[in-house]
């Protein structure tokens, strides 16, 4: 089940020059309860490519106690709703190491009858990257994904990465900015993502930035 390789244009776009990035996909297919990972994936869990047969118990067995709660509900509400979601939280691998993971996913349906079958994304490795390079490898795993996702769950991941934060302050913080300028959540991080993707944009905005940004009139940032 280790078949899953990560897209060309997701590769070149996460690797910095000279060194690889802990970025990895994964699948899990939703009606046998089955992932399918990458080599990357495998090494994050501490594994070598096959050693394991992923499953849910697998993955859930080796999410932090203090996470795993939480993340199962993420992965519960994805495969109920279809909807995107944006996760950051700690694993311990097969040696016994605590390392952080950022994870992004979306659902795919069964164009006949419509029903959710899988879920696909992306694992991003931040434990022992420095900040800059945790933000490009990230930046890299949400734009890969951009075309497909939701323009708030978008919006979190830039906003965790940004300032480390779960995706439940994430979107705390999108919220607060939506209240105090009176627009919709969704107009905000439209705006958001919008700066974000923008060719000008060739760094992972500083937290400054994006509360520049957050503070600011839609399409006016501040500090872009």
């Amino acid at each position: 089940m280790n078949d899953i390789k990560p897209s060309p244009a997701a590769v070149e776009a996460a690797l910095a020059p000279g060194h690889r990035a802990p970025v990895g996909r994964y699948r899990l297919d939703l009606t046998t309860g089955r992932w399918a990972w990458s080599d990357e994936v495998y090494a994050m869990h501490g594994f070598g490519p096959g050693d394991v047969v992923p499953t849910t118990e697998l993955v859930l067995s080796h999410k932090h106690p203090e996470d795993r709660e939480r993340v199962d509900h993420v992965f519960r509400n994805a495969a109920a709703t279809g909807e995107p979601f944006s996760t950051v939280h700690r694993i311990v691998d097969a040696k016994g190491r605590t390392r952080t993971l950022a994870v992004t996913g979306q659902a795919k349906r069964d164009p006949a009858s419509g029903a959710i079958t899988e879920l696909a994304g992306y694992f991003i490795d931040v434990t022992a990257a420095s900040r800059e390079q945790a933000q490009r490898e990230a930046s890299a795993a949400i734009r890969a994904s951009s075309e497909s996702r939701a323009s708030i769950e978008q919006a979190k991941g830039v906003v965790m990465v940004s300032f480390g934060i779960s995706d439940e302050e994430a979107f705390a913080r999108l919220r607060e900015a939506s209240n105090q300028r009176n627009v919709p959540v969704r107009e905000l991080a439209t705006g958001l993502v919008e700066w974000f993707a923008d060719a000008k944009m060739t760094q992972f905005p500083t937290p400054e930035q994006v509360t520049a940004f957050l503070a600011a009139p839609v399409g006016l940032p501040n500090g872009g």
